[in-house]
């Protein structure tokens, strides 16, 4: 009777988590680049140059004058050390840590925002069922529950969030664990929905051209591979503990500085990668501009990890795979005469990106195709190029001598 209590429980404040944090990451955008309505990409490109150069460098300040302060006298732990009940939860510590990764990102960093929710739907969870009788067991179950669930309500994607939280943060495939992710990743995404629904106005090619784009979703699984793998070790090398210099803040601010210079030319850059996949899907990308998205995606996500900055990986991942994507996709159009569908070929190698960054190939396609909302029929064109990336990682790791949960 109390577990089904927490799982109530669990779903509404994560749901209550996703929709705080967005609406806060919102209000940041909107003030970083003195928009009202539309997206960031709009926001971004009908700023001035100044405003886009500054604007981050002085979020990015901030959120490292922020960690700073509470880096000097508390530990964050890591989430995956909650969950495993190594570490005690400290509530309002790694709520206020969230705070300052939205802070960041929504200032322009090329960061994820998923991280922000995670934490603040386990550390709210933590607090809402502390009065509950509950074994260790449950309570690792609910925590994982929660992050899980945070994820799915910032994106809504409840099988995504469900997928995160028993195979990734847990590992498993328990029916009792399964169960109560299933049901507070749905919870989730309806209590926030409201802030949260996005629309999918996308025209999708006929399911007649399957077994063609599944050939060309096998024909990108090498360079999703070889993507994936490079920004799986370049994002691993940068990051750092955390820093407890006052240099953090002018390492911050110069990372959000280079982003802002960056998007004078690229108004793409900036956040958490949402405008790469918004461009990319809607076939709004040049083949010099998904190039040098390409390269500089994960090169400034890099350099704000090794800055001390704390953010999420997961959509800076989609957007460099989905840049990859368009890039074969409009080089094909421009030089071999094709008409390629640009959106199923950028999501298709976005999702072999992802696989191998989360390491796991069934996350990653149920996730983007969620996130997209395409055809049924789709799933299985993303799965073709997510297993394989993955399976040619896992060689490649193998042949490193590192084990693929790494």
């Amino acid at each position: 009777m109390e577990f089904g209590c927490a799982i109530l429980v669990i779903g509404l404040l994560a749901g209550l988590a996703g929709a705080a944090t967005t609406l806060v990451l919102h209000g940041v955008e909107h003030a970083t680049y003195h928009y009202t309505l539309g997206t960031l990409l709009s926001g971004v490109e009908s700023s001035t140059h100044l405003r886009r150069a500054v604007g981050p460098m002085l979020g990015g300040a901030l959120a490292g004058c922020g960690w700073w302060l509470l880096h000097r006298r508390y530990q964050v732990p890591a989430l995956s050390e909650t969950i495993a009940g190594r570490r005690p939860v400290p509530r309002l510590v790694m709520t206020v840590d969230a705070g300052l990764q939205v802070l960041l990102v929504g200032s322009g960093a090329s960061l994820g925002r998923e991280g922000a929710p995670r934490q603040l739907a386990a550390a709210w969870g933590d607090l809402g069922t502390s009065r509950l009788t509950l074994t260790e067991q449950d309570r690792r179950i609910l925590l994982a529950c929660a992050a899980g669930a945070g994820l799915a309500a910032v994106y809504s994607v409840p099988l995504g969030g469900a997928l995160f939280a028993t195979r990734i943060l847990l590992g498993t495939w328990h029916p009792r664990a399964v169960g109560t992710a299933l049901i507070t990743s749905s919870l989730a995404v309806a209590v926030a929905a409201p802030v949260t629904h996005l629309e999918h106005p996308l025209v999708w090619p006929d399911a007649r051209l399957s077994p063609l784009l599944g050939f060309l979703a096998l024909a990108l699984a090498p360079l999703a591979a070889a993507v994936g793998l490079v920004f799986d070790r370049v994002s691993t090398a940068a990051r750092r503990r955390a820093a407890h210099s006052w240099a953090v803040i002018p390492a911050i601010a110069a990372a959000g500085l280079a982003t802002g210079v960056c998007s004078i030319w690229l108004p793409e850059l900036p956040g958490n990668g949402r405008s790469v996949l918004q461009v990319s899907v809607n076939s709004g990308l040049t083949l010099t501009a998904a190039a040098a998205i390409l390269l500089l995606k994960p090169l400034l996500t890099a350099v704000f990890l090794r800055a001390g900055a704390v953010g999420g990986l997961l959509t800076p991942a989609l957007a460099t795979g989905a840049a990859a994507g368009s890039v074969v996709a409009l080089g094909l159009d421009q030089w071999a005469g094709t008409q390629l569908h640009v959106a199923t070929m950028s999501l298709a190698c976005a999702a072999g990106v992802l696989a191998i960054t989360q390491r796991s190939p069934l996350f990653s396609t149920l996730f983007v195709w969620e996130l997209a909302r395409p055809p049924l029929w789709l799933l299985a064109v993303f799965a073709v190029c997510a297993y394989a990336s993955y399976g040619l990682a896992v060689l490649r790791w193998r042949h490193r001598g590192v084990t693929a949960a790494a």
